[in-house]
Parts: structure tokens; C-alpha cells; sequence
């Protein structure tokens, strides 16, 4: 790819592309994240069990909300995935392509630095993407109250908190993406670069669509692993201050309706890290086990490992790895198959 250190970069087409592979991708594969949210919510070290497993998950869900049950917080996550995979697809060509030597090439190093800041760049959208998603994910789960939607949480954070309140669990929302991206992109490039005819491993080389697919599914398969103790403390961070919908005798996840002089405060104790703001307040709920909220990443991760142990760090690996690489595999092959350029008639990719 010497040429491409002249040639112009093609901004739009990219962005038009990494759209429509986020959407395609995510509207396939939600369900499975939905199953994914709900074991890594829960905590087993108070309260009983909810779901023993990804397939009891399933079922449980299905049984009690339908099949549009499973798709709960679909819309904001699809109408913002278009930014967000833009963002995060065409920011690592973009940083590759600035970070090329004289001969067009790639060190190792190089392309871990473009992938990260990728990574760091979609932090932008996913940060209050993944907070709505989850809340919703989660909201289902008590069932009487107030019907929560993705506009009334995003009012209510950002009357109590601002704007910033949308970004609450920032920081280890950055640590999960620039981690995923850093092991992602690399490693996408390599094994693409196997099923191409061309020399080098720039992401750009040619290659069948299927084997795009396939590298996407591996190496977002195993990114998705990797980074999952990280994902776990993201969930319960963004879990945490949601708006009740009334206590569920079943209800096992972080605490979701905090008092504050005996009044109901849901959203306006946290702050945009997921630490807990003001002074001495009373958590105890009637028929709720105690449970205190996370202070931020270093005391959920302290406390997890502690309470919970290890194996707590990967609920919910399978599904992640099950969601992660269909969504990359199908979200890499409409990248690369350039449907922009079609839709555009730009026959140049």
C-alpha cells in the first residue's frame, strides 16, 4: 500500500460505510447482547440467582417480555452504533494512514497506536450509547412503575447531573474500548492479510469478502475475551442509579434506588465515573439485600474480585464473543465491500 501515502483518503465513503456495517451488525446480534448485560448485572454474592446461565437467560426473558422484549434498548443502540462505528472504523484507516513510513508501511507498534486511538475517538458515542442501552437492558427486570425510555433516563441525568451525566463509567468505558481496539486492529490486519494475494498486512489489502468476515469474527472473538473483566465493571458502573420501576423480590443486580433523607433519589447520587457523590445517605430498601454502590473502577474491580471472586470478571464472556464477533465479522465485510461506493456509484474504494 506505498500508494496510499499519496493518494487521497477517502473521509466520506468510509464514514458511510462504517455506518451501515454498525447497523447491519448490531440489528443481527442485539438480542445476545441484551443476554450478555443481564448476567454480567449480577451479582452473586447477595440475593438469589436470577439466571444460572446464557440459555436460562433466554428463555426467562422471552417467557416474560416477547420477542421485541429481546430487542430493549435496540433503538437508541442502532440509531447511535451509525456515529460510533463510523467513528471507530474509519479513525483507525485514518490514523494508519497517517502513521505509514516512507514505503507504505506498518510497524506492530504503529498499528497498536492507531488502533487505540480509534478507540479513545468512539468514546465520544459510546460512552452515553452504552449507558441508555444498558439501563433499558436492565429496566425490564422490574415490573411495575414507571415505563423507562431512553429519552426520560437521558432527561433525568441530565437535569440532575448535566450533560456529563450521560457519562457516567467514562473511564473504564475508555479502558474496555482502547484495550478492544489496540488488540483488535492489529490483529484483524494480520489475519486478513492471510487470505490476500498482496503483500503486507494493511487492512486495505485485497482480500474475498469471506475471509473479511472470518478474520472479523476471529479477532473480534478474542479482543472480546480479553477484555471482558474490563466490560463487567463497565456494566455495574452504568448499571448503577437507574431509574426504579419498583422493587422485584428476584431482583439480584447492584442497588437501583438509592435514598437520600428518606426520598427516592434514582439518578442524582452518581457521578459521570459511576462514583458516588454527597454525604452520608441510607441505600437499605425494604426486601432488598444491602448493597453498596461502587465508588468507581478501582473500588469495583477491588470489589468484585473480593466479593464474588475471579470467575466474576468473565459473566457474561460467552455471550460478549458471541456478539462481538458477528457483529465485527458482518460489520468488517460490508466495510470493506464498499457499499458506499455503490450507493454513491464511486467505483473507487
Amino acid at each position: 500500500m506505498a500508494s496510499e501515502s499519496t493518494t487521497q483518503f477517502p473521509l466520506f465513503s468510509k464514514i458511510l460505510n462504517g455506518g451501515i456495517a454498525g447497523i447491519v451488525g448490531v440489528s443481527i446480534v442485539y438480542p445476545i447482547d441484551l443476554v450478555k448485560t443481564r448476567l454480567q448485572n449480577q451479582n452473586t454474592s447477595v440475593g438469589e440467582k436470577l439466571y444460572k446461565n446464557m440459555l436460562d437467560c433466554f428463555k426467562k426473558t422471552y417467557a416474560a417480555e416477547g420477542y421485541f422484549g429481546m430487542y430493549r434498548g435496540s433503538a437508541v443502540n442502532i440509531l447511535l452504533v451509525t456515529p460510533e462505528k463510523a467513528i471507530k472504523l474509519t479513525a483507525n484507516d485514518g490514523f494508519r494512514h497517517m502513521l505509514l513510513d516512507k514505503n507504505g508501511k506498518l510497524t506492530l507498534g504503529k498499528e497498536m497506536t492507531a488502533g487505540g486511538l480509534a478507540g479513545f475517538c468512539q468514546t465520544v458515542v459510546t460512552t452515553p450509547m452504552e449507558l441508555l442501552k444498558i439501563q433499558l437492558q436492565l429496566g425490564a427486570e422490574k415490573s411495575v412503575g414507571q415505563k423507562a425510555s431512553a429519552f426520560l433516563i437521558a432527561s433525568r441525568l441530565i437535569s440532575t447531573q448535566g450533560v456529563s451525566g450521560l457519562y457516567r463509567g467514562a473511564l473504564s468505558t475508555i479502558l474496555r474500548d482502547v484495550s478492544f481496539s489496540i488488540l483488535y486492529f492489529p490483529l484483524f490486519a494480520h489475519l486478513k492479510s492471510l487470505g490476500s494475494h498482496n503483500q503486507g498486512n494493511d487492512v486495505t489489502c485485497d482480500a474475498p469478502f469471506y475471509w473479511s468476515f472470518i478474520s472479523g469474527c476471529a479477532a473480534g472473538g478474542f479482543a472480546a475475551a480479553a477484555v471482558n473483566p474490563i466490560d463487567v465493571v463497565k456494566t455495574r458502573l452504568q448499571a448503577q442509579g437507574r431509574l426504579s420501576q419498583g422493587p422485584s423480590p428476584q431482583q439480584t443486580g447492584p442497588t437501583t434506588m438509592l435514598m437520600n433523607n428518606g426520598k427516592a433519589n434514582p439518578l442524582a447520587l452518581l457521578n459521570p465515573s459511576g462514583e458516588v457523590k454527597g454525604g452520608s445517605r441510607n441505600i437499605h430498601q425494604p426486601n432488598v439485600p444491602l448493597e453498596l454502590p461502587y465508588k468507581g473502577v478501582t473500588d469495583a474491580f477491588t470489589r468484585i474480585y473480593k466479593e464474588e471472586g475471579w470467575r466474576a470478571f468473565f459473566k457474561g464472556a460467552s455471550c460478549r464473543v458471541l456478539v462481538i464477533a458477528p457483529l465485527f465479522g458482518i460489520a468488517q465485510t460490508v466495510y470493506y465491500l464498499g457499499v458506499s461506493e455503490y450507493i454513491l456509484g464511486d467505483g473507487s474504494k
